[in-house]
């Protein structure tokens, strides 16, 4: 099996291959900011289970491995714990990488993805998404949801993920939820949102996925794909700048589309290394 690792066939030791890896700091114009993501380039996919085994490894909310396919790149995204079907911070990751690396006169790259095909533009010094638009339905939670995030919600909906809505950003700051409680919701992950307080942002959020093998994911992209739908709708702007209030934090450039939420930020390298699989 030939391996690419940013340009080159993969080093072989013994029956080990040596691959290239990227770890990337997405949604942050500084390192240690925003949320870290593997990123693996290769020449052909690697068996599930390989992938699986090496993202487990990094530790990290998610690893891309992408190949090169005609004029695009099939792209694959792993929490530590499964596959997961969008990453937005994986994705401006694995961009990154391919205009600072692997094809630097490019400005616009295609991604074939299991939430289909997805964009990713150059634009100065950010990098913008076309996502798929994920517009919430209010419902009843599960069991048990309202008391391990803790708080008083004024709001719940969901789509692929529960979105609490609560009523300031420092009720959504100060939430310390059961993580082994919210490991038994009922979606994938849980989004708790507010208006933001801060100057100069539209609305600040938080994400939990405990039952994917990430208690709190640093900054998450597609969380976006329904955060935006319904904050455009409720502040009536199309066009939002928002705040992931996690530990390290991140700053989203969001535009509401209808079917499409542009989502963009920045993105900087943090390491360049090989790994042996």
């Amino acid at each position: 099996m030939q391996l690419l690792h940013g340009g080159g066939s993969a080093r072989y030791i013994g029956d080990m291959a040596e691959l290239t890896l990227y770890q990337v700091d997405a949604f942050a114009r500084r390192v240690f900011e925003g949320n870290p993501a593997a990123v693996v380039p290769l020449d052909d996919l690697l068996p599930d289970s390989l992938m699986q085994a090496i993202a487990a490894e990094n530790n990290l909310s998610e690893t891309a491995f992408f190949i090169r396919s005609g004029d695009e790149y099939k792209l694959r995204w792993f929490t530590p714990e499964t596959e997961v079907d969008l990453c937005g911070h994986a994705t401006l990751a694995s961009a990154f990488v391919i205009f600072e690396f692997l094809e630097p006169d490019l400005n616009r790259v295609l991604f074939d993805t299991r939430s289909g095909r997805l964009a990713v533009e150059r634009r100065g010094g950010l990098l913008a998404m076309d996502f798929p638009s994920r517009p919430p339905e209010r419902v009843a939670p599960c069991a048990g949801l309202v008391e391990a995030l803790g708080g008083e919600p004024r709001e719940i909906w969901a789509s692929r993920d529960y979105m609490v809505v609560y009523g300031s950003e420092a009720e959504v700051r100060a939430l310390r939820p059961d993580m082994a409680g919210l490991a038994q919701a009922d979606r994938f992950a849980v989004i708790v949102t507010a208006p933001a307080e801060t100057e100069g942002y539209d609305f600040v959020s938080r994400f939990f996925a405990p039952a994917q093998g990430v208690p709190e994911d640093p900054v998450t992209g597609s969380a976006h794909c329904t955060l935006v739908p319904y904050w455009a709708q409720r502040l009536g702007k199309r066009r939002l700048r928002a705040r992931q209030v996690s530990a390290r934090g991140g700053d989203l450039l969001c535009e509401w589309k209808g079917e499409r939420t542009e989502i963009a930020g920045s993105a900087v390298l943090y390491l360049k290394g090989t790994i042996r699989v």
